[in-house]
């Protein structure tokens, strides 16, 4: 027996294509791609939503924070905004927050009384 046919059916089977390797993957790759489009993409867009919403804030917004707190934005700087959350004896009551604790914007007039 030559070297050749022994070798030769050896390279045969390491370089061929077995299919049933692929297939046994088949679910977990499915597993992934459902994964992706049910749970990872809508977290991106609404992270994505979010940092919009929160780069785009300007005085005298209508705001509620994510601790349930609403108000009106006066100042706003790179990290955090003022906001004002009530008025009481001619005096407003205001808050320093994270520009990131923004929850939502609310249409202007929301907020009466502040």
């Amino acid at each position: 027996m030559s070297a050749l046919e022994v070798i030769g059916p050896v390279l045969a089977q390491v370089a061929g294509f077995d299919t049933s390797s692929i297939v046994g993957f088949m679910p977990i790759i499915l597993m992934f791609v459902i994964l992706y489009f049910l749970m990872i993409r809508p977290q991106m867009k609404r992270q994505k939503e979010h940092k919009a919403l929160v780069a785009g804030l300007a005085k005298g917004d209508e705001i509620i924070l994510g601790s349930g707190m609403l108000g009106k934005v006066n100042r706003v700087t790179d990290v955090y905004i003022e906001v004002e959350v009530s008025s009481l004896a001619d005096k407003p009551v205001e808050v320093l927050v994270q520009r990131a604790s923004v929850q939502m914007v609310l249409p202007k007039g929301t907020i009466k009384g502040i």
